[in-house]
């Protein structure tokens, strides 16, 4: 196992947050390496998640990432929320 003794921070902790399905039937989906708060989006063929979940060991995470508080609010966002809202 990879990880920082000081932090606490493992590269083998992989997360995945399901985002939702296309019409395609593809899923989109987050997906962090060592901690759950940086995140990437990905989409991938149902098929090819389910691979891509088993090589990856993942931790399954809930529907709702959790929101900041105070300064940190104006990071949660996703490149999902930027296509449906306009930002500062």
């Amino acid at each position: 196992m990879t990880e920082d003794q000081n932090t606490g921070f493992s590269l083998d902790k992989r997360y995945v947050r399901i985002l939702g399905r296309t019409s395609t039937g593809h899923i989109e989906f987050s997906f962090a390496v060592g901690e759950p708060e940086l995140m990437v989006e990905l989409v991938l063929p149902e098929a090819a998640f389910k691979e891509f979940c088993e090589a990856n060991r993942v931790i399954m995470l809930g529907d709702e990432a959790p929101k900041g508080e105070g300064d940190a609010r104006e990071w949660d966002w996703s490149l999902r929320d930027a296509t449906k809202q306009r930002f500062k």
